[in-house]
């Protein structure tokens, strides 16, 4: 089988799937990314730039949509280059979200094309408008529209697609779901796993271990997407009334989603003059090695996670498969995988004093938390472990390259 991977910050959600289709001797697998990404074993690359930067002066509704036309642009040249050396894959496995996948049916007309649909906006029910009190915008809501114009083209464009969680692919135009399979990219469940004398050593030479109190967070980036202002609270709750525990913090002062603060302030900057907290006991670890942030999962007492209607972290799962007590935003697609108290803890996203309480019932009950965590590693080894999901994936591109369409998804009953 001939693959080709397009994502412009390689390997993404490619991470495993690819090299793991590469050792395959029969296959040969290209990935079109970028320039300056990492090599993957056994991956052949083929690196873009683009060819310029958006128009300045462009209304703001098309100006998304402009830089997605260049990095298709930039995919699709860098497509002509390898097929010109001969390569012209049976199936292509593309995330579009950039715009990459917009040509690369016109430079492989004959390819089967999987797109990887992480994501489609809605102006109502999702992300936007989630906040207490917010009033309708009609510029907000138009924007929504037109900056789903990349998602709509490539999602017709494509032969099949792929959404990572239910309530992701639920976001999609209900006449073109029949098209798109829910399958999770997977979780490495052998390494995401619990430690017993787990120890996390801080930058200052202080070493946290396993049974201390310690209440993790975890985020790309220190936002509001991800309930960054509101754990901010629930820290300065906690400090007051958990004299022992330690914050544990990893993440950036950049903006992945959503919008940035003025004048290049970060929100944990502006945080820090908001909230009252022990420095002493709340570290900020900034972005992290893997390696340190499985230590950071694996020391955890209780691990929170707070998140819009929107895209489900990596990192949720990862710490259920490590057995973390999750206390988690009652919001989808968290409510997707969490039962409450069952394998999880749910919670009001924007309920601070509710959040603290649901954390110190944890710290104050280890013991009675343990089939929780237990249940917790149980959904990702039954539901979510990435030698599954991966099967699932690869299954899917022998399918699509042999001319075998799948099902597709089931409406919800009711």
């Amino acid at each position: 089988m001939r693959i080709l991977f397009i994502h412009q910050n390689c390997p993404a959600q490619f991470k495993y799937l690819a090299p793991r289709l590469a050792a395959d001797r029969d296959n040969e697998v290209w990935f079109i990314t970028r320039e300056g990404k990492p090599n993957l074993a056994g991956v052949k690359k083929a690196e873009y730039k683009l060819a310029r930067q958006p128009t300045e002066k462009i209304h703001p509704y098309v100006k998304p949509y402009e830089e997605q036309v260049l990095y298709g642009q930039g995919a699709a040249r860098a497509a002509v280059s390898i097929k010109g050396k001969g390569f012209v894959p049976d199936v292509i496995y593309c995330h579009p979200g950039w715009g990459e996948g917009l040509f690369i049916k016109d430079v492989f007309p004959d390819s089967k094309l999987l797109n990887y649909t992480e994501f489609y906006y809605n102006a109502f029910g999702a992300d936007v408008h989630f906040e207490p009190g917010a009033k309708f915008d009609l510029d907000r809501v138009c924007r929504i529209r037109a900056k789903n114009a990349n998602n709509l083209l490539s999602l017709v464009a494509c032969d099949w697609a792929v959404s990572p969680t239910r309530w992701q692919w639920q976001q999609n135009p209900p006449e073109l779901r029949s098209k798109i399979s829910v399958i999770h990219d997977g979780i490495n469940a052998e390494v995401c796993a619990p430690v017993d004398q787990a120890e996390l050593k801080l930058p200052d030479g202080r070493v946290l271990r396993k049974g201390d109190e310690i209440i993790t967070y975890v985020s790309r980036n220190l936002e509001p997407y991800r309930g960054f202002p509101v754990y901010m609270k629930v820290v300065e709750r906690l400090c007051k009334s958990r004299p022992n525990a330690h914050f544990v913090i990893v993440g950036g002062d950049g903006v992945s989603y959503g919008a940035a603060l003025p004048d290049k302030k970060t929100y944990r900057e502006e945080l820090l003059k908001q909230v009252k907290i022990d420095p002493e006991r709340v570290h900020f670890l900034g972005q992290v090695p893997y390696p340190t942030f499985l230590k950071v999962l694996q020391v955890s007492s209780c691990h929170v996670y707070l998140t819009y209607p929107f895209v489900l972290s990596w990192s949720f799962l990862e710490a259920m498969s490590t057995g973390c007590v999750i206390v988690g935003s009652r919001t989808p697609p968290v409510q997707e995988v969490v039962v409450d108290r069952e394998n999880g803890l749910l919670v009001d996203f924007f309920d601070d004093a509710a959040i603290a309480a649901q954390v110190e019932e944890v710290l104050e009950h280890p013991d009675g938390m343990a089939h929780i965590r237990r249940a917790a590693r149980q959904t990702v080894l039954d539901s979510y472990q990435l030698k599954h999901c991966m099967a699932r994936h690869i299954g899917l591109l022998r399918d699509l390259a042999h001319g075998r369409m799948p099902p597709g998804e089931k409406p919800p009953a009711g």
